[in-house]
Order: structure tokens, then C-alpha cells, then sequence
């Protein structure tokens, strides 16, 4: 005899409540076993979680919810490569060697993206990562996309600097913001050369403006 499948996703409080049952008396989830991994950048000695803060419905607005207050429109112009369609731009204040940001130029978000310029988006991702892993010293480009902060489309790129293996992984993003700021004129002629690349490869136009301090 086949049992019927759940149809929905559990409710917010059943979710919460599934969660708390492995939770201590504070609410406190065991440490993740990603703490124990050799490129954690954190030692299990003294780490705890934080409590579980119950759900909070509905959930605050996303920057950008309203086109006409969004942040990623507003600055449209800004980028070091742009076509008709996309436009990338460099984070500044990283401590990796380069990161960059790819929003679509019009005001969407993942899964309203159309069609064709979501098969843009894959061939020009992959553009990205290629150039980016061409770099001198530097060994892998890393793509995230979350999406919980903005409601304009926006995919990071993080460029693992060669060597530094302990870097590799989820972990990234966090030492990133433990390491102390990669130099800025290093980090700015990296991404003309990734800005020449694309435009030798996919086309477009490169601009020395548009840089982006990450919030």
C-alpha cells in the first residue's frame, strides 16, 4: 500500500516547532557540522548558536519590492561592463581578491526573469567564471545567488584567491568578511581585465565606473 505525500511545504509554526524539538531549553540549535571542518573559520571551543527566533509574519518588504524605490534601477548606469541587457559591477571594500556583482539592467528578479535573458544569464555567468579563473593567482570563482536582501535580480561572484585552501566552500563568504580589505588597485585592474575579456567574448561595452560597496 503506497502513503499518500505531504502536498505542502510544512506551515511557519510547524516549521518552527519541528526545528525546536532538537533545540536545547534556550532554543539553541546544536553546532552545525560544518564547525568542525578544516575551513571553518571559527574553532567549536566556546561557538554556540544562536537562539531560534520564532516566525514573523508576513516578512518584511525586500529592498527594491517597488521598482520606483530600488536601489539596483537607481544605478543602472553604474558598472565596468555592460550590453543591453546586463551590467556588472565591482564590490569594493572585500577581503578577497575580487567580487563582483551581475544584475539584469531591467528590474527583475530570478523567477520572473524571462525566458532568453535567462539563457543569457547561463552563458554569461559562465562567461564570468572563465575570466575570472583566468586571473593570475587565483583559482576558483565562486557564484551565489540569495536573493533575500533585494528584490532586483543580483548574482555575486567570489573570486577564491590561489593557495589559500582553507577558503574553499560555503565558508567563503564569511571569511571574506573576517579578512582584512584586499588592496583596491589591485583588485581594480583585475576587473578591467575581467570587463576586456567580456567584452572580447560575449561583446558589449566597458566602463571604469560602478563600483559598489557591500552593505
Amino acid at each position: 500500500m503506497f502513503t499518500s505525500l505531504r502536498a505542502v511545504a510544512l506551515r511557519p509554526d510547524e516549521f518552527y516547532d519541528h526545528a525546536l524539538a532538537a533545540a536545547d531549553g534556550e532554543r539553541r540549535l546544536p553546532l552545525a557540522r560544518m564547525t568542525g571542518w578544516d575551513i571553518s573559520p571559527f574553532e567549536r571551543d566556546g561557538l554556540r548558536v544562536a537562539p531560534l527566533r520564532p516566525p514573523v509574519l508576513p516578512e518584511a518588504p525586500r529592498q527594491g519590492e517597488d521598482p520606483s524605490s530600488c536601489d539596483a534601477c537607481r544605478d543602472r548606469g553604474d558598472g565596468i561592463w555592460f550590453n543591453g541587457s546586463w551590467r556588472l559591477t565591482r564590490i569594493t571594500g572585500v577581503g578577497v581578491p575580487l567580487v563582483l556583482m551581475l544584475y539584469p539592467r531591467e528590474h527583475y528578479d530570478m523567477a520572473d526573469l524571462p525566458d532568453e535573458l535567462a539563457a543569457e544569464l547561463g552563458i554569461l555567468s559562465t562567461h564570468i567564471v572563465r575570466h575570472v579563473q583566468a586571473l593570475p593567482h587565483i583559482s576558483r570563482a565562486h557564484v551565489y545567488r540569495i536573493g533575500d536582501g533585494g528584490a532586483h535580480l543580483h548574482i555575486w561572484f567570489f573570486a577564491r584567491p590561489e593557495g589559500q585552501t582553507q577558503l574553499r566552500g560555503s565558508w567563503m563568504p564569511v571569511w571574506d568578511d573576517l579578512l582584512p580589505e584586499y588592496p583596491a588597485d589591485v583588485a581594480e585592474a583585475d576587473a578591467a581585465i575581467v570587463a576586456d575579456a567580456l567584452v572580447a567574448s560575449l561583446g558589449g561595452r566597458r566602463s571604469a565606473a560602478g563600483e559598489s560597496r557591500r552593505g
